[in-house]
């Protein structure tokens, strides 16, 4: 099992699917403290996420549909250097949804896709030097199919519950709008 820690915890067990969330850099206010000191990860996950839906502050790039196909294209691309087995995703206006089962390590995955839609994106919007995603990513070892059909529903019902959609397949960035292939 792949262990690492930065600010947060990695646990990546073989043959498990993950979830991961990763957001543009300067999406959060840094003084954006989590509901409690001694809140789980989990709970802390979900209060910020409810902050980065509301998406009132930051930068909202990935509401540029350039943008959003560009990463959406990434993401296919590295599923299909067989990198990953793509389970469901959704890009909101400042974050990244995605359950998956990697079959390489997820930090060149995420350094893969991250890297390569960085590079493109601050090009689209005319930004160079410039950092383009948060360095650091949310991720959490699904335990059982339980879990991971709660995580595919909660990814594809976000844009939903942030007031984007009425239905998830309204949604054209995510996996409930789009077929995996």
């Amino acid at each position: 099992m792949t262990y690492y820690r930065r600010r947060l915890p990695h646990w990546h067990p073989p043959g498990q699917e993950l979830f991961i969330t990763w957001r543009l850099h300067g999406s959060l206010p840094r003084q954006t403290l989590p509901p409690k000191l001694n809140s789980s990860p989990g709970e802390a996950f979900f209060h910020y996420d409810r902050i980065l839906d509301e998406a009132r502050i930051g930068p909202l790039w990935l509401k540029d549909p350039r943008i959003a196909q560009f990463i959406l294209s990434a993401i296919e691309e590295a599923q299909h250097q067989e990198m990953f087995k793509l389970r469901a995703y959704t890009l909101m206006a400042n974050h990244v949804h995605v359950l998956m089962e990697p079959i390489a390590p997820v930090a060149q995955i995420t350094r893969l896709i991250k890297g390569a839609t960085a590079r493109q994106a601050n090009l689209i919007i005319s930004r160079t030097g410039m950092r383009f995603w948060q360095d650091e990513s949310f991720d959490h070892w699904i335990r059982n199919s339980a879990e991971s059909q709660k995580i595919r529903v909660y990814i594809e019902n976000n844009p939903v519950a942030a007031g984007l959609a009425v239905r998830p397949e309204e949604w054209p960035w995510s996996s409930a709008s789009r077929p995996i292939v």
